[in-house]
Order: structure tokens, then C-alpha cells, then sequence
């Protein structure tokens, strides 16, 4: 409930329960799973009277390279470096993996996240993809079809040829649902590999002219058409 509030993440309104800096009611809590309605209940974080923060929603183009956790063992970048000046803390909606780019939605609103992310929501998130080899027709249509991984087959899929190089060819696909690494161990399952993965869209709502490394909020009309 504390990193719902925005005062940082769950790993840090654990340590902090942990620690004995936080009171609900007048009595100290040691249990991070211990329940608190923000509408009822009256939470002190070091004595400090817990506010709830206004809900923020935020869309990321996240370059390669960085993570999605909050901090790194291995000191490797996050994406929380690119969003320091939000002004609360946002968690990231889904996940796009150290080697994927592209469009990351990151709030501090549990629910619109649930929505999201929920498979049952079926909303869709759409990637170019570049394979290591050409793709023939029937190939894509498997891809479309769903793909028979460790577990279990894929959903169908939407799925639109851009254009083929020599080697390679660029395509769309869009799924909805989110499996760990699902787009490149579809392609892996077709005998290639993927050479380089963006996610473009979510729902109907798109990277747009966004640079890369940058951020924006939400436009209500995006919220309501993602709630």
C-alpha cells in the first residue's frame, strides 16, 4: 500500500516496515503483508502522516540496455534513471526485457495496471521484429496461428508482413498475452532468431514521435481508452 501511495517501491516499504518506521492507527506494523485502506485507516511513515499521491500514468520509450526493477544487484541501468524528474514513483506496467525497446507505460494506479497486463483484458501489444532469416508466408501464418512452446500453445495472433531484406525480414505482431521472452521464443520455435524487437503499441495507444530515452504522461482520452 505504500508504494501505491507513491513513497517508492515494494522492496522499500518492506525494509521500511521491517525497520519500525511505519504506524498504522497509533500502532507500529512489522508485517509488510498487514492490509491498510488509505480511506480508513491512518498511516505514519517516521511519524509523518502517509497521502495518498494523485494517480499518474507515464509512457516510456525504453532504449536497450536498461531494466525494468527499481535497482539493480549488478549495477546495470534502469529505467528508473529515465524518469527521475516524474515527481512519484511509478511502477512499470508488464515488462520489456535488457534486450527489447520500445513502449513502457509505468503508474502508480494498481488497478489500470491490472487491467493492462490481465490476459483476460485481451488487450493488445503490438512489436516489429526483425528475424534472423526471410519468414515465408506460411511461416507468419504459423506465427498467427499460435506456436507450440514449453508452456503451452500461443493464443492467435495478428501478425503483418513490413518488408524482407536479403536475410532478414521485418514484421508486426501483436499478442494479447504476455509470456516471459513469448515473441522471441515464437520465432526460436521457427528455427530463428530475433535480431531486434520494439514494442510499438499498446492497445490503441502508440510510441508515436516519442525519442527514444524520453517520457510523457498519459492524455486522459489514452487512460479512458486503456481503463
Amino acid at each position: 500500500m505504500l508504494s501505491k501511495a507513491g513513497l517508492g517501491s515494494r522492496v522499500d516499504a518492506r525494509r521500511w516496515i521491517h525497520d519500525g518506521r511505519v504506524k498504522v492507527n497509533g500502532t507500529l506494523v512489522r508485517n509488510p503483508d498487514h492490509w491498510i485502506d488509505l480511506k480508513r485507516d491512518r498511516v505514519r511513515v517516521d511519524n509523518r502522516p502517509l497521502v495518498a499521491r494523485e494517480r499518474v500514468y507515464v509512457l516510456l520509450y525504453k532504449p536497450t540496455g536498461y531494466i525494468t526493477s527499481y535497482k539493480d544487484p549488478q549495477g546495470r541501468p534502469t529505467v528508473y534513471d529515465l524518469i527521475a524528474d516524474v515527481g512519484t514513483f511509478v511502477s512499470p506496467v508488464g515488462r520489456l526485457d535488457l534486450d527489447t525497446s520500445g513502449l513502457l507505460l509505468m503508474t502508480n494506479d494498481n488497478r489500470f495496471a491490472e487491467r493492462v497486463t490481465n490476459p483476460d483484458s485481451h488487450v493488445p501489444k503490438t512489436y516489429l521484429v526483425k528475424a534472423s532469416t526471410r519468414f515465408t508466408d506460411g511461416q507468419l501464418q504459423q506465427l498467427a496461428a499460435g506456436v507450440d512452446l514449453a508452456d503451452g500453445p500461443t493464443r492467435p495472433a495478428d501478425v503483418r508482413r513490413v518488408r524482407d531484406s536479403e536475410k532478414y525480414t521485418h514484421f508486426e505482431i501483436a499478442l494479447t498475452e504476455g509470456r516471459n521472452r513469448q515473441v522471441r521464443r515464437m520465432v526460436e520455435a521457427l528455427g530463428a532468431r530475433v535480431l531486434k524487437l520494439v514494442r510499438v503499441r499498446i492497445g490503441p495507444i502508440a510510441i508515436g514521435k516519442l525519442p527514444i530515452g524520453k517520457w510523457r504522461h498519459l492524455t486522459p482520452a489514452e487512460i479512458k481508452a486503456l481503463s
